[in-house]
């Protein structure tokens, strides 16, 4: 692996994403991508007794689905790398108490699908692992228990909020050739412009966006034109228009290039606020639609920028405000 500037990795083996897996709930399912998920689940308790143990479910159910495709068990993977939104990384760690994967946990809020990504190709260009497992989930349930109210207090949002997705996604990461390849990665900087309102992630979150996207582009010393796509993770509604807003200051024009994961895991008409949001809106979306699309040659080259909000529920009543980091990786197709 080379670094390129002080951010941008370049791999120097190739490497794949040789097979993926995805478990979303209903309101995932009923939305514009649900025919492609691997599991989809018709409530949020995904049957299970409570909604962390649905979570984990879907966890699970993301990493046996990635396995399966591709006929492997837990002990021909080298490493497990996953995090979740949830105190202590509960989802990952809990999973990987049951597929007993040697086990590096991760968070980075909700760019950890984009971290997990880089960091597993990362170690596999490096020969620590032949194969690694890169997981990460959320649940509009125990996500609106921990950072905000539980849910049967019915509490009121206003329409800059967003919605917690229910899913969780996996990819494995090889130098076994598969259809997508990973070629490059951009690590961001933790970015904080002062906003302090936890329902106005979009806002919080694209100035991190915009940040790793302008390194990732002048550390390469390409133009937005080199992809087809620009794809990011939760802006949604409120932080996609600033995001463009902040890059074209900078004579970066992404219009025509960029969609959100929170803009497409939902319709408008599902009730979703501003967008989808969490661990699992970039990593199904990602692991799902967007392999489907490097796959069938309707994409060639993608850079998906995951985002993320480093916030605490203590430090935000202590009026603190909300630190985030985006996360971008460089997926390209293989030709036959």
């Amino acid at each position: 692996m080379r670094l390129i500037g002080k951010q941008t990795w370049v791999y120097e083996n190739p490497i794949y994403i040789t097979s993926t897996g995805t478990a979303v709930g209903p309101k995932e399912a009923a939305g514009p991508l649900g025919k492609l998920f691997d599991h989809t689940h018709d409530d949020l308790h995904c049957g299970e007794e409570n909604w962390e143990l649905a979570e984990r479910r879907l966890m699970e159910q993301s990493i046996n689905s990635c396995l399966n495709k591709v006929n492997l068990t837990y002990q021909d993977i080298d490493l497990f790398l996953a995090g979740d939104l949830l105190n202590q990384n509960v989802t990952a760690n809990y999973t990987a108490r049951h597929n007993q994967i040697p086990f590096l946990c991760m968070f980075g809020a909700c760019s950890t699908s984009m971290e997990t990504l880089a960091v597993s190709a990362a170690l596999v260009d490096g020969g620590f692992a032949n194969r690694a497992l890169a997981s990460t989930s959320s649940h509009n349930a125990t996500a609106e228990r921990q950072f905000r109210y539980p849910t049967e207090y019915g509490g009121q949002k206003p329409d800059s909020a967003t919605f917690t997705v229910t899913g969780a996604g996996t990819a494995l990461v090889s130098k076994e050739k598969g259809p997508v390849k990973i070629t490059k990665a951009t690590i961001g900087r933790v970015v904080d412009l002062g906003i302090t309102d936890p329902f106005d992630m979009g806002s919080a979150m694209a100035p991190a966006a915009a940040d790793t996207i302008q390194t990732h582009l002048q550390d390469l010393q390409v133009k937005p034109e080199e992809y087809d796509l620009i794809l990011t993770g939760d802006l949604s509604g409120v932080g996609s228009p600033i995001l463009k807003e902040l890059l074209m200051e900078e004579s970066y024009d992404i219009t025509v290039r960029h969609n959100d994961c929170g803009l497409m895991v939902f319709r408008p008409d599902q009730n979703v606020f501003a967008g989808g949001s969490g661990c699992a809106c970039s990593a199904v979306v990602t692991y799902a639609h967007i392999i489907n699309e490097l796959k069938s040659g309707n994409l060639n080259k993608v850079f998906v920028v995951a985002t993320g909000a480093l916030l605490n529920p203590t430090l935000i009543q202590q009026k603190e405000s909300i630190p985030t980091i985006a996360h971008g990786v460089v997926l390209e197709r293989v030709d036959a």
